[in-house]
C-alpha cells in the first residue's frame, strides 16, 4: 500500500475517536462521519485531548498533537466519508439491525476496493454480512479499547471473507503500529473476549465458594499473575518457568492442571449473592460517582504503562 491511504471512521464515541487518532498517528488520513451532528461536532475535542495525552506521553513519533488533529477532518456526509477510503472502519451501537443497516449503505457507497471492518467485540462479522453483495472484502478489526493506545486487533474473517481482504487489513494495521491478530474463522467471543471470560469465570467462582474474597481475587491478578502479563503471553510464561521450557512445563504440572481443570467444568452463576458480595467490594474501594475519575486516572497510568513497555507506533 503506497502514498497515504485514506480511512473512513463511522461513529465519532470514543472509540471512533481512538482509532482516528491511532490511523492518523500512522500516516493515514481520515475523514470521520457520525449521523449524529452533535456528537460529530464533539470529535475534536475528544481527538484533541487523546492525542494531546500521547504527545505528553511522547508516544506520537516525534508529531504534535496539532499534526494528528490536522489529518482527520469531519466529513458532513457518509458519501463524503467514503470516498476515496480503502479501508473503512465502523463503530456503531452493538446492535444487530444498525449493524445491517450500516453495512448495506457502506457496501453501496464505498469504493468497490475499500475493506469493510466493524470495531463490534460481540457480533459475529458473518451475522450482518451475509446478504451484502461485497460480502467477501468484509470483517470483524476488533480493537482492545482504546486502540490510539493499546495496539493489538483481532480480525476476524466471515466464512465468505476473501482472505485477500484479511491480508490488506493486517497489512494496513501493521503499517499503522497495531499488532494484528489474525483469525482463522469466527467464533464467539473471539480470542480476548473468550480468553477474559475464563479467567472471570474461575474469578467468580472463588468468590461463590467461598475461596477467596473479591479483594483478594484482585489482587492476586493485579500483583500476581499481571505483572508478567504485561510482558508476554501465556505459552510464553510457561515456556520460561520450567528449565527446558513448554514440554518441561507440561511434563512438570500437567498433571496438577488436569486435578484443576475437573472442577472447572460446572459454571457458577454470576448473580444473586456472589455478585451481592463482589458488588459491595467493588463500591467500598471506588463509589459508583467516582467511576469517571478512576477511568482517567487508569488511562493516564496505562499511558505511562505502554511508554515503559516501548509499545510505540513505528515509524512510517
Amino acid at each position: 500500500m503506497r502514498g497515504t491511504p485514506k480511512t473512513a471512521i463511522i461513529g465519532s464515541g470514543l472509540i471512533g475517536c481512538a482509532w482516528s487518532v491511532a490511523f492518523a498517528r500512522g500516516g493515514c488520513t481520515v475523514a470521520l462521519y457520525d449521523q449524529n451532528t452533535a456528537a460529530a461536532a464533539q470529535a475534536k475535542d475528544t481527538l484533541t485531548r487523546l492525542a494531546s495525552e500521547l504527545e505528553q506521553a511522547d508516544m506520537l513519533n516525534g508529531q504534535t498533537a496539532d499534526d494528528i488533529v490536522g489529518r482527520v477532518s469531519i466529513a458532513d456526509s457518509l458519501v463524503n466519508a467514503l470516498s476515496g477510503a480503502v479501508h473503512v472502519q465502523e463503530n456503531v451501537p452493538e446492535k444487530l439491525d444498525i449493524k445491517k443497516l450500516v453495512f448495506t449503505q457502506l457496501d453501496e457507497l464505498a469504493p468497490r476496493n475499500a475493506i469493510l471492518a466493524s470495531s463490534t467485540s460481540a457480533l459475529l462479522p458473518s451475522a450482518f454480512t451475509e446478504h451484502l453483495e461485497g460480502r467477501n472484502r468484509c470483517l470483524v478489526a476488533h480493537p482492545i479499547n482504546p486502540p490510539s493506545l493499546i495496539p493489538a486487533v483481532e480480525i476476524v474473517p466471515a466464512p465468505w471473507t476473501d482472505p485477500e481482504a484479511v491480508d490488506r487489513c493486517a497489512t494496513l494495521m501493521e503499517r499503522i503500529g497495531q499488532k494484528p491478530i489474525r483469525m482463522t474463522r469466527e467464533i464467539d467471543g473471539f480470542i480476548m473476549n473468550r480468553l477474559q471470560g475464563a479467567l472471570l469465570q474461575e474469578a467468580f467462582r472463588l468468590v461463590a465458594d467461598g475461596i477467596a474474597s473479591p479483594e483478594d481475587v484482585d489482587t492476586g491478578l493485579r500483583d500476581g499473575l499481571a505483572p508478567r502479563w504485561a510482558l508476554m503471553g501465556p505459552f510464553e510464561t510457561i515456556d520460561l518457568n520450567a528449565p527446558a521450557g513448554v514440554r518441561d512445563y507440561r511434563a512438570r504440572y500437567g498433571g496438577m492442571y488436569e486435578t484443576i481443570a475437573a472442577g472447572q467444568r460446572e459454571t457458577r452463576d454470576w448473580t444473586g449473592d456472589t455478585l451481592d458480595r463482589i458488588d459491595e467490594s467493588c463500591r467500598a474501594m471506588l463509589p459508583l460517582d467516582r467511576i469517571p475519575q478512576a477511568q482517567a486516572e487508569r488511562d493516564s497510568r496505562l499511558v505511562n504503562l505502554m511508554k515503559h513497555l516501548g509499545q510505540r507506533t513505528p515509524k512510517s
